[in-house]
Formats: C-alpha cells, structure tokens, sequence
C-alpha cells in the first residue's frame, strides 16, 4: 500500500482542566515534507507535537503515523524521533555514545553500530568528535549531536520542539539553514515548533498557524505570507499593515472600495456593497517618493526607524489611519526625515482582502 501522508490528525482534542490546548484539529502531512507548527506561546503547537509523538494523548480524536492509527502507543514504539530544545543529551557519555544510545536500545548489532554512528556523525559534520564530550562542544555543535541521535534510528517522522530558541541569532540563523539541508539530504518529514516566524519562513515547505487552539492557515509560506486569510495569519507572518475599508459597489470579478477616504478598485469576487471588510498591505510593498500634488496616496510621516539593511517610516495618512512603509537603505533611496510630507506609489494588487 502506498502511503501518502506520514501523519494524519482526525479531529484531535486536547484538554487540560477547563483549559482546550487543542481543539478538533485535522492536518494531513504529505510524506518528505518539513512542516512547521507556527503561533504564540500557547497556541497548543507544542501539544500537538507531542501527541504525535506519544507523550501526550488526545481525548478524542485519531492520530495516524504511516496510515497505522497509534491510540495510546507510547513514544518508543512509534516509528518517530523527538529533539528537544534542551538538547537532553546524556553528560557522562561521548559523543558517539550518545548517538549510539537509541540503536543500542534496541539491541542492534555492534558493527552496525558503529557504522551508522560515522554515518552520522558525517552527515552532521562532526567527524573526529566520537570521543569528546558534550559540555566540550559548544551549542550549535550539541544540537547537532542530538540531531544525529534522532536520526540514527531512522524515524519515519522527526518531531522538534523549538530546538533552536537556547542559540545565539547568528547561530540560529545558521542552524536554520543546516536543518533543511539535513532534511533534504535524509528525505524524511520533519515536524518543528517554532514562534519564530523567520524560522518557520526560511525552514518550510508548509506552515500550519496556530491560535486558541486551531490551525487558522496551512499552506506554503509564499501563500501565508501574500495571501494570508485572516488578520491574525497575516499580523503573526510578518509585518503587515491592515486598512479598514467599504465595499461601494462589486461585479462578479471586481469591487470599488473606499480606503482611508480614497476610491480604490481590486480585483476580488464575492464582495457585496456596503460590505466592511480590511485589507492586508505589507511595509515593503509601498514606495514612498518626494509629494506631487496629483498623488492619490500622500502622508506624513511621524515617526522613522533606522535598522540597518531598511529603514522604516510611520506614514499618518489621516487623523485615524497611519501605515508602516519601509525601503532598503542605499544610495538609490532618498531619505525622509520625520515631519516630511511623501506620496505613496501602492498597487491596487497587493491589496489582500482579509476575513475576522
């Protein structure tokens, strides 16, 4: 039988006291896939990993791993492999002891053994480590330790629950990059946790958002990021800027709104007149130029914030609306102090219509 998704979640409920972690969540992950697990601290992410995993079970519910439903089965005997942020590897042993650890609880053969901890090893980059021990190895060294432990065992499923959030930025950013590469080069599912919407942008090929509970969007992180379907996706993927705005008429292709006191058509069916609904514009895709009377798009700016590679400006468009714009820094950029009055180029096709 061919198996098209690695994990399966039917309806998956979890409840803590009064308190709903997980509430009826369904997700299916296709086989190879590195999927991320994307929200706030408390959003259930971290319970949903581990009820893949088998160290929390749903009160109702399935889970399928490989299309075989795991009810109650413990961590051990499923075909998956956790690493912690802690990393959790064992101080007293080497190295290759502690990537070892797993086969030989299972009772695998030495020779084997100790060729599949050089495979390791390799792949993690850490040939000529074997002997050292973990305080000897700094942090990015250690968490690739306790990848090549998980791995070793050859999960059909590898679960990470924010193994990067005790690194430095650099390292992290780093590591981000290592990661995918290892999963690519292994081909098997990852499942990583993350609050870090850089991460899960720079490591995904599908992002499931979190929030209360449920998963508000999956989909790949171009989709999220420029299509986000709510306000929540689109304020938690990014920096974003919403605009209220009113439906003032609608065909079955089209609509003309009214922004911040301006007509604006776009293309989108399904809106009504009168409708009151917001759009999602992102800081970059607006270019700010010197002002020109015949401008449709002209404000002030209020406040600006260096940042190295970009900087940001506060645009007050009128007493209620003000939006975030921001450019690269560089010689081609003409920089606006606080004060300066601007027109904004904004294409009408980078408006994003969003619900709730």
């Amino acid at each position: 039988m061919t198996v098209t998704y690695d994990v399966e979640l039917i309806a998956v409920t979890k409840q803590f006291g009064e308190v709903v972690a997980v509430d009826h969540v369904d997700l299916a992950v296709e086989c190879g896939t590195f999927l991320t697990l994307l929200g706030p601290s408390g959003c259930g992410k971290t319970t949903t990993l581990r009820m893949i995993g088998g160290f929390e079970h749903p009160d109702s519910g399935e889970i399928l791993i490989r299309g075989r439903p795991m009810g109650r089965t413990p961590p051990y005997r499923r075909p998956t492999s956790m690493v912690f942020q802690n990393y959790a590897l064992f101080p007293h042993l080497t190295i290759a002891e502690n990537i070892a650890y797993g086969l030989r609880e299972r009772r695998v053969d030495r020779t084997t053994i100790q060729r599949r901890v050089r495979e390791m090893l390799e792949l993690v980059a850490l040939q000529g480590f074997d002997n050292r021990y973990p305080r000897q190895l700094s942090g990015g060294q250690q968490q690739r330790v306790a990848l090549a432990r998980s791995l070793v065992i050859e999960p059909a499923v590898l679960l990470l629950d924010e193994p990067l959030g005790a690194l430095d930025l650099k390292l992290r950013r780093q590591m981000q990059l290592e990661l995918k590469r290892l999963q690519s080069q292994v081909g098997i599912t990852f499942i990583y946790v993350t609050h870090d919407q850089e991460e899960a942008l720079t490591m995904s090929d599908q992002i499931a958002v979190m929030n209360h509970g449920r998963i508000e969007q999956i989909g790949t992180p171009e989709e999220l990021y420029e299509r986000p379907r709510t306000r929540f996706v689109a304020d938690f993927l990014g920096a974003a800027n919403v605009l209220p705005a009113i439906v003032r008429a609608a065909d079955a292709t089209s609509a003309c709104l009214e922004v911040a006191g301006r007509p604006v058509t776009i293309q989108r069916p399904g809106l009504r007149p009168g409708q009151e609904i917001a759009l999602v514009l992102r800081p970059h895709w607006v270019i700010p130029q010197p002002a020109h009377e015949q401008a449709q798009w002209q404000g002030r700016i209020v406040e600006r914030v260096y940042k190295g590679s970009t900087i940001s400006y506060r645009v007050q468009l009128d007493e209620a609306i003000s939006i975030i714009v921001e450019v690269p820094t560089g010689i081609n950029h003409c920089v606006y102090e606080t004060g300066a009055l601007v027109s904004l180029t904004i294409e009408p096709s980078r408006l994003h219509v969003v619900t709730e």
